[in-house]
């Protein structure tokens, strides 16, 4: 299963910017983009101590069962996912066909704020992705199946313009 286009580092620094600008805009300490398997493609912000592959693939599964439950429940699908917490609240936002957002941010803050904020940051983002998948529509990334072992696949050097 794709769940990612090709993505060249113009690609990951579009994406950054993006997730950059949100955690200054919103106050919030983390920002994730996250592809469909729970991967984390990139990442802007203060991660700390957080285990931020766990919180990855954790997000990812309680995402698809969200979005399951809504289909029993005749939900036509669920575009974000808010926890609040004591210290911290988690917003998981859907990015399209691509993947979503994760923020971790100070429970002090409204997510109003960052659900504002992190809009124009997943419109951003899907533009991207969809030039990256504009650039090849055949090629794309299932990093479920990646050899960690051997990551060669994943990254070659760029051809000379």
């Amino acid at each position: 299963m794709v769940t990612l286009p090709l993505l060249v580092s113009e690609d990951i620094a579009a994406i950054d910017s993006a997730l950059g600008d949100l955690v200054t805009a919103s106050g919030a300490r983390l920002a994730l983009f996250i592809d469909g398997g729970g991967f984390i493609v990139t990442r802007q912000g203060n991660s700390g101590d957080l285990d931020i592959t766990t919180l990855g693939a954790l997000a990812a599964n309680n995402f698809a069962a969200t979005q399951a439950i809504a289909k029993i429940i005749e939900n036509d699908s669920v575009t974000s996912l808010y926890q609040e917490g004591d210290q911290n609240s988690l917003l998981l936002i859907s990015v399209g066909e691509f993947g979503f957002l994760a923020i971790v941010f100070p429970s002090g803050i409204g997510v109003g704020v960052v659900k504002y904020f992190a809009q124009e940051t997943v419109t951003r983002a899907i533009g991207q992705l969809s030039v990256a998948r504009d650039r090849d529509p055949s090629q794309g990334l299932d990093l479920s199946s990646l050899n960690i072992a051997d990551a060669t696949p994943l990254f070659r050097r760029r051809t000379a313009p």
